[in-house]
Order: C-alpha cells, then structure tokens, then sequence
C-alpha cells in the first residue's frame, strides 16, 4: 500500500499552444444516467437501465491576466465570433504530480473548448486578487497513470 499520496496542490495543465498555470480545477467528472422503467404488475419496485454517460464542464481558475494570451485569445475566438468561424478544440492534458515533479496520474479531456470566460467581482474595500474563470467543455476524458505520453495532442 503506498504510503506517499500525491497531493492535490501540486498540478499542471497544458494543451497545444498554451502554457498557462492555474489556482484552482474542478469539474472531473463522469457520471452514467439511468432510467427508470416500471414493469407491469410488479409493483415492489422499478427497474433502473443504463442511458448514458454526461460530464461536467472543466473549470480552470487563475488570477487574471493582464497582458494578451494564446489562451484568452482561443476563448474570444471560440465565444465571441459565435459560429461564423469553425470552433478549434484540442486535447487538454491535466497532470498529478508526485513530490520530484513527475506525472503519476493524468486525465485527457478530447475535444475541449471554451463555453465560458468570467472574471470575479470588483470590490473596492477588500485587497484580493482578481480571478478569471475559464470553464471548457469536452466530449470525453481518459484517465491514465502512464509516464510517458504520446501522440496525445490528435
């Protein structure tokens, strides 16, 4: 049984083109819909079948940017033109890493692409950094424990 648990602090984040580091992850998840089916004359109780699979959007957290980035320029392109120019997806690869810097467990979104940028509230009276929230959606993600990746960014 392993005694040395990565922690989670300790992340990173990369796709084509962009180097960017971020505060804060959420949304790895997966999670299997079921429907409910009540068969007839069996009234004890209802049978629960298997529909699909649905994820939760990606959201990425930092403190905001001020100079231009490849990252906000990826998100403009995909939001603000709508659907006049084809949306660009690409792979996004979030790595664990152990205490020496090495990956010990990744999670590859396919297909992700930017569906919400925000930037957090102004206020005058508290001295705290300003946020901006970037949340991607994807079709799917994989998980793999494996050190070496290639062929990733298809």
């Amino acid at each position: 049984m392993p005694k040395d648990y990565p922690v989670s602090f300790y992340f990173e984040l990369s796709f084509p083109g962009v180097d960017a580091a971020f505060q804060e992850v959420s949304g790895i998840s997966r999670e299997l819909n079921v429907e409910e089916v009540v068969c007839g004359g069996e009234n004890r109780f209802k049978y629960k079948l298997p529909t699909i699979a649905t994820n939760q959007n990606l959201v990425l957290k930092r403190a905001i940017v001020p100079t231009g980035s490849l990252l906000l320029s990826w998100c403009a392109a995909c939001i603000d033109l709508g659907l006049a120019v084809s949306i660009q997806t690409y792979s996004v690869i979030l790595s664990l890493l152990n205490s020496n810097g090495e990956v010990c467990m990744s999670w590859v979104f396919k297909n992700a692409y930017p569906v919400k940028y925000s930037v957090s509230d102004f206020k005058s009276q508290e001295s705290s950094i300003v946020i901006e929230s970037i949340e991607l959606a994807y079709t799917y993600f994989e998980i793999s424990s494996a050190t070496t990746f290639t062929n990733l960014f298809k």
